[in-house]
């Protein structure tokens, strides 16, 4: 059996390796670094992926949230509505442009922000509801849709852990996730579902003016070469990562079917154990599985990741501090007790091995170990 790891790059690099070389070495010979014809091509590919009029590919997913902000005006004051439980990022990104940070607490089935929240969270000064599709399933989309309309607010999706999972509304119409809001943010961060060998981020749109706005901004604010119509960024997808990326999106239907095998193992293997949760499921939503992340019961989650690790399987808490805990966001005011699912699960939740190149032996081997522990 091979060693376990927690995302195995190598083994999938294995299995494209001869393709990679190709468009790579491509690439070099064009010697079209920046902005060379991969680019264009992977924005049309992933747009017809996904279903959206525009792709505007960019640095990296931090980038598409500060861009995705800068895009709608918001001016400093502003409030931006986020969850608790998530990677710091979406507050990061509404700090730096002087927003305002505004917490809910999560959902503690599916971990994504509890729409039913977000209500309380809303006030005069609120511009925006940024969720984040958490460990590979959409947010209650419906219902913050509903909220965003009759308040008159604009919806950024973070999608960099659930990019090609579905969302089916109450009509029964079925939405790529990151194309539902205004617009939808991801990251090809190299763990991601479709990550790159570097760097890399993507905003959506059906919006063609919002569109345009998006691209002056990622490139200087430029409308054309040398003219800035509005203040921007330099933040660029570099053409060999969107060569790596037009190899890889052809096998992201793939990827997401053997991450729904090896998630659909763990549920039988770990099911019947009191103290392990598996993830829940909303049925809006499809699961594509960044994340394969337990609730471990009874204070058992840290003793259960040594004897693990004891076991040479890898595990991860994400995240082991919710935002409002966080040194750089005490100014904000929250305090401790203030979102109590984000702290409970932070202090339960346990990340398994999660990737394309799982065998049956390594589940088995992962899920006999956790069984043997709860003997």
């Amino acid at each position: 059996m091979n060693t376990i790891q927690v995302v195995d790059l190598q083994g999938q690099y294995q299995r494209i390796m001869h393709e990679i070389q190709e468009k790579t070495n491509a690439v070099f010979q064009s010697a079209a670094f920046i902005k060379g014809t991969e680019v264009t091509e992977f924005e049309k590919k992933l747009s017809t992926f996904n279903s959206v009029n525009h792709t505007i590919s960019c640095g990296n997913g931090t980038d598409a949230l500060q861009i995705a902000l800068m895009a709608l005006d918001l001016e400093p004051g502003d409030e931006v509505i986020i969850p608790a439980f998530t990677y710091v990022a979406t507050a990061e990104v509404a700090a730096l442009l002087r927003l305002k940070p505004v917490l809910v607490d999560a959902d503690p089935e599916t971990f994504n922000i509890d729409a039913t929240k977000v209500k309380n969270a809303i006030s005069n000064r609120s511009k925006s509801i940024l969720p984040v599709h958490l460990f590979g399933q959409c947010a209650d989309m419906e219902t913050l849709s509903d909220l965003a309309q009759k308040h008159n607010l604009q919806i950024i999706e973070d999608n960099a852990q659930a990019i090609g999972a579905d969302y089916t509304f109450s009509n029964g119409q079925k939405i790529k996730a990151g194309t539902i809001g205004h617009i939808g943010t991801t990251s090809f961060f190299p763990s991601k579902n479709l990550g790159c060998y570097g760097d890399g981020g993507a905003l959506f749109t059906n919006d063609s003016t919002l569109a345009r706005k998006i691209s002056m901004i990622a490139n200087h604010g430029q409308s054309e070469k040398y003219y800035h119509d509005v203040i921007g960024v330099n933040s660029r997808l570099d053409t060999i990562q969107a060569a790596i990326l037009n190899i890889k999106l052809q096998y992201l239907h793939d990827y997401t079917t053997a991450r729904q095998q090896a998630a659909a193992y763990y549920d039988e293997a770990l099911a019947d154990i009191p103290e392990v949760k598996i993830p829940a499921r909303d049925p809006k939503s499809t699961h594509v599985f960044h994340q394969y992340t337990l609730k471990i019961e009874n204070s058992k989650r840290d003793a259960l990741q040594h004897y693990l690790k004891e076991h040479d399987i890898p595990t991860m808490i994400y995240y082991p501090l919710p935002v409002h805990l966080q040194k750089a966001y005490q100014y904000l005011g929250y305090k401790k007790g203030d979102f109590p699912v984000a702290e409970t699960l932070s202090k339960k939740v346990l990340s398994l091995p999660m990737h394309t190149e799982l065998s049956d032996d390594q589940l088995n081997y992962i899920t006999d170990k956790i069984r043997s522990f709860f003997k």
